[in-house]
């Protein structure tokens, strides 16, 4: 589940672990962050080239594609200059219609899920070659493994700890490899995703509700 939902405390669940990508801006923690692409062959080389252009997003529960956004433009925003593009299309609802959007000229930039982009580059390289990544925004928790809150907390415990140990089995490692990640990182609340609302909140304080 996102880290989202999860910080707003819209669904009453217990995270239980969370993977740590196999990516030197992860640092080997269990975070994510937001890639900010536009098509490969656009004019566009900073993301303030694309100001006064078309953006897009996917849901407003998501952080990859709508929150971590939303802050990151913030930097960008003055009295002066509220709002920085001309056009919005949000909704999109996944990753994959955001970077079809960019393909097809629906949308000059978008927010691309990092460790999306990871794996469309391993599994799909001829496709990831297809955009560039203009900017990316701050890490933040990645999305965790996540039991209804009637599992006993011994069986969540004892899920974390298989979760944690699966790194030191060998059948691990291929997997790992085709899933570009080091292993997980126990989550024992959702306090852990605090500062994912901490970011909305700044939004909204500034005026900022939506990506604009």
């Amino acid at each position: 589940m996102c880290g989202y939902p999860i910080s707003l405390r819209q669904l009453h669940v217990v995270p239980i672990a969370a993977p740590i990508p196999l990516a030197p801006w992860a640092q080997g923690r269990a975070v994510y962050r937001t890639d900010l692409v536009v098509k490969a062959d656009s004019r566009f080389q900073r993301l303030s080239d694309t100001f006064g252009g078309r953006i897009g997003w996917t849901l407003r529960h998501s952080h990859s594609g709508y929150n971590a956004l939303r802050h990151h433009l913030l930097q960008y925003r003055t009295p002066e200059r509220p709002t920085l593009y001309s056009q919005v299309v949000g909704g999109l609802g996944t990753v994959q219609k955001v970077f079809d959007a960019v393909l097809e000229g629906a949308i000059d930039v978008g927010p691309v899920d990092a460790y999306w982009h990871l794996l469309t580059q391993l599994h799909h390289p001829e496709l990831a070659a297809r955009v560039r990544v203009l900017e990316s925004t701050v890490t933040a928790p990645i999305p965790a493994f996540v039991a209804n809150p009637s599992v006993p907390p011994e069986a969540v415990d004892r899920l974390a700890i298989s979760f944690q140990s699966a790194r030191d089995r060998a059948w691990f490692r291929p997997i790992a490899a085709e899933l570009l990640i080091e292993g997980f990182t126990p989550v024992r609340n959702v306090d852990a995703y605090s500062i994912i609302q901490a970011r909305a909140r700044q939004a909204e304080e500034a005026g900022y509700p939506a990506p604009a």
